[in-house]
């Protein structure tokens, strides 16, 4: 008979999945409506958004599952228990992912569009889904407590022959959580994270003292840098809340290991521990709605537009330049045209904006009709649609520079 405290357990795990399920569809939504949030960044938070779908689709019913310790075979009851492992790998390779293309979006902006591209970003996705089953499923490969399970055991517990009580300590070795899976596969990419961060930082603040000592410094090159900055910003928010869900279940399972004669930890510090950590897969969405502004107007429009059914056209939430400088994957690798949604006309600041990165934006701007810049860039093929705006790749401003990468404007 359940107790009053697994009940609530089990409720407020239930309403913890529904919220991941929902708020995370709600990401990948918008992702998939807004061209001006389609590029390689947002891959890998799409990644991420999959993974906490997962978890509230699949992992919290398994954890559900698990902790009424319900007769089953060994292997099977491994596989449940292992599964989130798989889950929380997935996630930090995908934060990992996030801070290394903040750092070269950063740090080395001119190189950015010819490094990180679209089929780079998803090889990466792919490469980093199949590291996360392998190192959360290992425990199947014989790094495993199968072997200790008694018969005595099995018959005191009511099971049948060849099952037991599923419990994950039963299945799931402590030094593969501590030594392989905490101290390896989690602390290591979060304290590389905090590095990366750092160092993105520290680049930044070194451009913004660049810029000032320069004659033109350019306003739009230094507002670019600072919502690079805002958006390095919002997602190392992500990565420390990750961190502050994680953390206390990893350290009871530190504390259990590391002093095998101490109480094992009561289920009133258990329950909100495993809680915790299956909340972070409810965060995320808030950050990016409340940090993020082309996430918070594109969340709006879908609530408004598809969920309340008040029609209204559906158009990017920020100004021109902004949905300029975020596009698709296609424009990013040079392949055709891409489209945005537009609230003013195009002005050549704007322009500017597109074509050109950083510091190099207020030479751009110098700019003037008349001259041959301008000119190049006035034969550039336009196609005006009610609302929309298509501009086909080609020479702009003083030389064809590289596109500015996708930014996360806020």
């Amino acid at each position: 008979m359940p107790t009053v405290g697994s009940l609530v357990y089990i409720m407020v795990e239930l309403a913890i999945a529904l919220l991941a399920i929902l708020g995370n569809m709600l990401v990948c939504w918008a992702v998939w409506l807004n061209s001006n949030l389609q590029n390689v960044t947002n891959y890998f938070v799409v990644s991420l958004a999959a993974a906490d779908i997962a978890v509230g689709v699949l992992a919290i019913p398994f954890a559900i599952t698990i902790s009424t310790g319900f007769c089953a075979a060994c292997h099977g009851c491994l596989f449940i228990a292992c599964f989130v492992l798989v889950l929380t790998q997935s996630s930090i390779f995908s934060l990992l992912a996030i801070a290394i293309d903040r750092y070269i979006a950063i740090r080395i902006p001119l190189r950015y569009n010819g490094l990180v591209t679209g089929t780079r970003a998803k090889g990466v996705i792919a490469v980093c889904w199949v590291l996360s089953f392998a190192i959360g499923l290992t425990p199947m490969l014989g790094w495993n407590n199968c072997h200790h399970w008694g018969e005595g055991e099995n018959q005191s517990q009511g099971c049948g022959e060849g099952q037991v009580a599923c419990l994950f300590e039963d299945v799931v070795p402590m030094n593969y959580m501590v030594y392989y899976n905490f101290f390896a596969c989690v602390l290591v990419p979060l304290l590389l994270m905090l590095g990366v961060y750092l160092r993105i930082f520290l680049a930044a603040r070194r451009q913004l003292k660049q810029m000032e000592t320069q004659p033109l410094p350019g306003e739009r090159a230094r507002s670019t840098l600072q919502k690079e900055v805002h958006a390095a910003k919002s997602l190392a928010i992500i990565v420390g809340l990750f961190a502050l869900c994680w953390l206390p279940l990893h350290i009871i399972n530190c504390f259990t290991f590391f002093c095998p004669e101490c109480p094992h930890a009561p289920l009133w510090l258990m329950y909100p521990a495993i809680i915790l950590s299956h909340f972070n897969s409810v965060v995320n969405p808030f950050i990016y709605a409340y940090r993020i502004r082309e996430f918070r107007h594109t969340f709006h429009k879908i609530i408004r537009s598809h969920i309340l059914r008040r029609q209204e056209p559906f158009k990017a939430g920020g100004t021109s330049a902004r949905a300029l400088a975020a596009h698709g994957s296609d424009a990013e690798q040079g392949r055709g045209p891409f489209s945005f949604w537009l609230e003013e006309p195009l002005t050549l600041g704007d322009e500017c904006m597109c074509r050109e990165t950083l510091l190099e934006a207020s030479s751009c701007r110098g700019l003037r009709e008349g001259s041959p810049g301008w000119s190049s860039m006035r034969s550039s093929r336009k196609v005006w649609h009610p609302r929309r705006w298509t501009h086909h790749a080609g020479r702009a401003c003083t030389r064809p520079g590289p596109r500015h990468q996708g930014i996360l404007a806020g």
